[in-house]
Order: C-alpha cells, then sequence, then structure tokens
C-alpha cells in the first residue's frame, strides 16, 4: 500500500480525528509509513483553516506518538504550512525551530481570502482569479521555499463557481513552468493530492496535464497525499492515483524522514 504524506487531525482547526485512529486505519491498510501533517496557518479573516498550531506540544504529541507505534510503523511527524509572503519570516522559524520529517508548503489564501469561499470569486471571471491564485503561488514560493513539497498546487479549482468544468492547465503554462522549474531547480517535490477524487472532480490536485508536464520538464520527485480529515479517508483512493502517475511516467514516490527523501517504487 503507497504510505500517506497528508493527513490532518484534532491538531487542525477542520479535523476532530483522534491521531491514534488515523495510525490504526493506516496499520490496517498495510502502510509502512505515514505522516501527520496538520495545519500551520496564521489568522486571516477568511480562511477554513488559519489559525496557528501550537508546534510545540504538537511536536512532543507526535514524538510520542511515534514511538508508541516504532514497531507497527513509522510515523512522521509533519506539519502543512500555510504559505502567504507576510508570514514568511515566521514560516521559517517554524521550519527550523523543530524535528521535522516532513513539511508540506501549501497556498491556501489570495487577497487574504481562502477561495473556499464564494467570494473570492466575486467581480472577476473564474479564469482571472484561478490565473491570479497561481501568480500568487509563485509570489510565496520566492518568499519562502523552506519546505520539502508543494501541496495541491491547482487548490482553487476545488471551489471555483464551475468547479473544474472549464479548467485547463494549458491555459496558464506560462505560469506553471515557471513554478515546476523552481520546485525542480531546488530539489523540491509536487504532492500529488488525491483528496479531489473523492470530492467527484475526476482529477487530483494537480491535474494530470500537469503532472506530466513536471515530468516532461525533468521532475521526478513526488510526493502523495490523502488529505483526510478523517481517518476513514486515509489512501483513499491511492488505487487511481498510482494509475494517474504511471501514467504520467513517474515509477517511483518520494517518503521524508528527518527531511531527507527516501523513494518508493509505485
Amino acid at each position: 500500500m503507497i504510505s500517506d504524506s497528508h493527513i490532518h487531525t484534532n491538531f487542525s482547526g477542520d479535523s476532530s480525528e483522534d491521531p491514534h485512529n488515523s495510525v490504526a486505519q493506516a496499520i490496517k491498510l498495510g502502510m509502512e509509513e505515514m505522516c501527520i501533517t496538520d495545519h500551520h496557518d496564521f489568522p486571516l479573516p477568511l480562511s477554513i483553516s488559519a489559525e496557528p498550531l501550537e508546534v510545540g506540544p504538537y511536536v512532543s504529541y507526535l514524538q510520542d506518538l511515534q514511538r508508541t507505534y516504532e514497531k507497527q510503523i513509522f510515523v512522521g511527524v509533519g506539519i502543512e504550512l500555510g504559505l502567504d509572503p507576510m508570514c514568511a519570516d515566521a514560516l521559517a522559524d517554524c521550519a527550523r525551530s523543530y524535528p521535522w520529517d516532513f513539511i508540506i508548503g501549501s497556498v491556501h489564501h489570495v487577497r487574504a481570502m481562502d477561495p473556499y469561499y464564494p467570494l473570492f470569486f466575486e467581480g472577476k471571471t473564474e479564469k482571472q482569479c484561478f490565473g491570479e491564485f497561481f501568480e500568487a503561488t509563485l509570489e510565496n514560493l520566492r518568499a519562502f521555499s523552506d519546505f520539502d513539497t508543494l501541496g495541491h498546487l491547482d487548490y482553487v479549482v476545488r471551489y471555483g463557481p464551475n468547479k473544474n468544468k472549464f479548467y485547463r492547465p494549458a491555459d496558464y503554462f506560462d505560469i506553471f513552468d515557471e513554478i515546476l522549474r523552481f520546485l525542480i531547480d531546488r530539489g523540491i517535490c509536487l504532492e500529488c493530492n488525491v483528496s479531489a477524487l473523492r470530492r467527484g472532480l475526476g482529477q487530483p490536485n494537480p491535474h494530470p496535464d500537469l503532472l506530466r508536464r513536471y515530468r516532461e520538464l525533468g521532475g521526478e520527485l513526488i510526493t502523495i497525499g490523502s488529505d483526510a480529515h478523517k481517518a476513514i479517508d486515509i489512501g483513499v483512493p491511492f488505487d487511481v492515483g498510482r494509475d494517474i502517475l504511471l501514467g504520467a511516467g513517474f515509477t517511483h514516490y518520494a517518503v521524508f524522514k528527518s527531511r531527507k527523501p527516501q523513494m518508493r517504487k509505485l
């Protein structure tokens, strides 16, 4: 079973799952490794998850969890950092101050708003809003890039007025190529986040066209995450994710320990 590198528990403001339940589910599925990556976002007016994590107690809890289950599964000490240029110094301090196994860097906000809220799309076309989100992603990367994988690159399409009905990654390849080359040049992974498949979008984030484009440009480092906020969603649907990645030309994915990638066969 592919190991899950994007899992949320009740340390995230948008989850109520007991971490022990998440570990038990991963063990049940036959995973050899997993990583809990709860949200650490800074307060912004319109966000579904923007509340700072009490990082010290969180890390201590996960270290205890890691020791408890060490004979059954490797439980990574991870975090999902909400990227914002205004928070770059605080993000850098968090990244270097704790013994992380794995850090996801994710964009959830543009103009201090989460696309989860319809207000984000008011007054502009859907295509303009998508482009604005991707431009903000590049801005975030240039401000702070001390993380191991870029989470759900085209997250914004989950919440567009038409979801991904009219979304064509090729329309944004100019900016996407800059983003993907930035990741490749710095050895940062690209995440294949399968949660949109559970939401009925018929695609992971990013879109398969972007996974193929990343591979064409020379990208090899992929992480795989369910973005589960409930234990029952861990590893779902990794069978579909595997087929998409194999179709895009990948043969391996990365898991992280002490922020060093270890390659596993798909």
